[in-house]
C-alpha cells in the first residue's frame, strides 16, 4: 500500500506525489488537521476554509480514481510522526509520498517523519512540485543562493531554455479498496466560518482554478503588462489562492503561459512574459526561504535594519488594519483585504509602505495582519513583499523609495472607480478631490471619513533619517517594483 500525504498541493492534475504514489501499487490518500500550527502560523479564517472546501473537491475527483481520502487529526505538527505512523501501520503501507514544503517548520516536520518511518522500514518519498527548480539548484557561481531577482531570472531562463518542466499525468482509476474515505469538516475550531459573499469570490477545485486560468490565458494575459496595475480593473489571473493552496501547479501556470504566447517565455507577448516573471519572483521568495532561513523566524533579511527604530503607536496601526487611516487609497484596499481575503498586488506595495515608512512601525506588524487576512496567505510570497516594501529584505526597494499613497492613488485610480467602490461615503466626491479629501478646502467633513492620521511629507523626512541612522546602510541595496 501507498499513502500520498497531501499538503498544499490539493489536486489531482499534475501532483507529482500522487503520481508516484499510485505507479507503485494501491494508493491511500490522507490530510492532517493542524489547527494549532495553523494558529502559529497566523494562517486566515478564510484560507483554512478554503482549504477545507477544496479538500471535499479533491475528494471526489480522487474518489473516481478509487483512492480514498483519510482525515486525520495533528493538533501541532509535532504530533505529525506518531499519526502518519500509527495509520501506516494500520495500512500496512510500504511508502510515503509527499510534495515538498519549505520553510522552518516544514523541513523540520518532514524529517521527523521521514525518521519515524524509516525507522519502522516504511519509505519516504519527497518531490519537487510546488516550484519549477528544487531549491539548491539555482545558485551563483560562488554556490551561494541569489539575492537579486533579475541575476536568479537569468539562470532560470537559462534552465528552462535546455529543460521545460513537463505537466505529470494524472493517475490512472485503481481497483476499489475496502477503505471508505473520510468527511471533511465544515469548520474547525478557532478559524470562523468566513460569510458567504467571500466564499462566493473563491469557488473551490480544480475545474474552477483551471478555468480561471485558461480565461487569463485567452483573453487577459495579453493586457497584464498594461494593466495590471490598475485596481479597478480585472487586469490580475487572480490564481494567487489557488496557487498558494495547490489546487493548480506552477507548471500549469507556466505551459498556459507560453502556449498563449507560441512557446516563448522571453519575448513575443509582453503580457506573457511580464506574468512568467511574476511566476519566477515566487519562486524567488521561494528559494530565499531555504537560502536564508532566518526570514522564516520573524528576522529581516537585512540583519542591520534589524535596529530599525520602529514606533510604537498602537492607534496608528489600529488605524491602519481598520481602514481608518484618512487616505482613500490606503482605506479602500485595506477593506478590499477584509471583506475578500485578498488585495490588488500593487495595493500590497502601497499599503504596506505607508506603513513602514509614514508610520514607521514593524514590516512584521503588517506581515502578520495580512497573513490573518489573505485567503492566499503564503509566508515566502508575504514575507519578500513586506520585506521588499520595507527596504529590510532580498533586492528591496531602495529606504528612499517611499510611494506617495495620493500620487499612487491619481496615477493608477485616477478616475477614483477603484475608491468610490470601497468607499461608497466618498463616492459624491470629483474624481480630483476623492483621492485626497483632506485637501478639498479642508473641508474634513465628508460622511464621517476621518482626516490623515499623518502628514506625509514630514513622516516620509522621519522615515528617512531613522534609515540613515543605520549602522551600514550603504548595504540597503536596489530594487524591482
Amino acid at each position: 500500500m501507498q499513502l500520498i500525504w497531501l499538503r498544499s498541493d490539493l489536486r489531482q492534475h499534475d501532483n507529482t506525489a500522487l503520481t508516484a504514489a499510485a505507479e507503485r501499487g494501491p494508493t491511500v490518500a490522507v490530510y492532517l488537521l493542524s489547527p494549532e500550527q495553523w494558529q502559529e502560523h497566523d494562517d486566515a479564517p478564510c484560507k483554512v476554509d478554503f482549504w477545507l472546501r477544496n479538500l471535499r473537491e479533491l475528494s471526489k475527483s480522487l474518489g473516481e480514481l478509487n483512492i480514498p481520502l483519510l482525515i486525520r487529526s495533528a493538533p501541532h505538527w509535532d504530533k505529525a510522526p506518531a499519526v502518519l505512523l500509527e495509520l501506516c501501520r494500520q495500512l500496512k503501507v510500504e511508502a510515503v509520498h509527499v510534495n515538498e514544503e519549505y520553510g522552518v517548520h516544514e523541513s523540520r516536520r518532514d524529517a521527523a517523519v521521514a525518521r519515524a518511518l524509516q525507522a519502522e522500514g516504511i519509505a519516504f518519498h519527497s518531490y519537487l512540485d510546488q516550484l519549477l527548480f528544487k531549491p539548491g539548484g539555482v545558485l551563483t557561481k560562488t554556490g551561494t543562493y541569489f539575492q537579486v531577482f533579475s541575476q536568479f531570472r537569468k539562470v532560470c531562463y537559462e534552465r528552462l531554455h535546455r529543460s521545460m518542466p513537463s505537466l505529470i499525468k494524472v493517475p490512472f482509476a485503481q481497483a476499489p479498496l475496502n477503505i471508505a474515505s473520510d468527511s471533511v469538516p465544515d469548520s474547525i475550531e478557532g478559524f470562523p466560518t468566513p460569510g458567504q459573499s467571500l466564499r462566493n469570490l473563491w469557488p473551490a477545485g480544480e475545474a474552477e482554478a483551471q478555468r480561471r486560468l485558461d480565461t487569463f490565458a485567452d483573453v487577459q494575459i495579453d493586457y497584464y503588462k498594461s494593466e495590471r496595475d490598475f485596481p479597478a480593473k480585472p487586469g490580475t489571473s487572480q490564481l494567487s489562492a489557488y496557487l498558494a493552496a495547490g489546487v493548480i501547479s506552477p507548471r500549469q501556470c507556466l505551459h498556459a503561459a507560453l502556449q498563449s504566447n507560441q512557446g516563448e517565455f522571453e519575448s513575443g507577448k509582453v503580457g506573457a512574459v511580464t506574468w512568467i516573471n511574476e511566476l519566477l519572483w515566487r519562486e524567488f521568495y521561494k528559494h530565499i526561504l531555504v537560502g536564508y532561513p532566518r526570514v522564516s523566524r520573524h528576522r529581516a533579511f537585512r540583519p542591520e535594519t534589524e535596529a530599525l527604530a520602529w514606533r510604537d503607536a498602537p492607534q496608528e496601526l489600529a488605524a491602519w488594519q481598520e481602514a481608518r487611516t484618512g487616505l482613500p487609497i490606503i482605506d479602500a484596499a485595506m477593506r478590499q483585504l477584509l471583506e475578500t481575503g485578498w488585495m490588488h498586488n500593487r495595493l500590497r506595495m502601497v499599503v504596506a509602505m505607508f506603513l513602514t515608512k509614514n508610520l514607521l512601525i514593524d514590516w512584521r506588524e503588517g506581515e502578520r495582519f495580512f497573513m490573518r487576512h489573505l485567503i492566499d496567505g503564503d509566508l515566502a510570497a508575504n514575507n519578500g513583499g513586506w520585506q521588499w516594501s520595507a527596504s529590510t529584505g532580498t533586492d528591496a526597494a531602495p529606504y528612499f523609495r517611499i510611494f506617495n499613497p495620493v500620487s499612487q492613488s491619481e496615477k493608477f485610480d485616477s478616475e477614483g472607480l477603484f475608491i468610490k467602490h470601497w468607499l461608497p461615503e466618498l463616492a459624491g466626491l470629483n474624481k480630483k478631490d476623492v483621492h485626497n479629501p483632506a485637501s478639498a478646502g479642508g473641508l474634513f467633513g465628508v460622511a464621517d471619513y476621518p482626516p490623515p492620521i499623518v502628514n506625509l511629507s514630514t513622516s516620509r523626512e522621519r522615515a528617512l533619517t531613522a534609515f540613515k541612522n543605520l549602522p551600514s546602510r550603504a548595504s540597503i541595496g536596489e530594487g524591482h517594483e
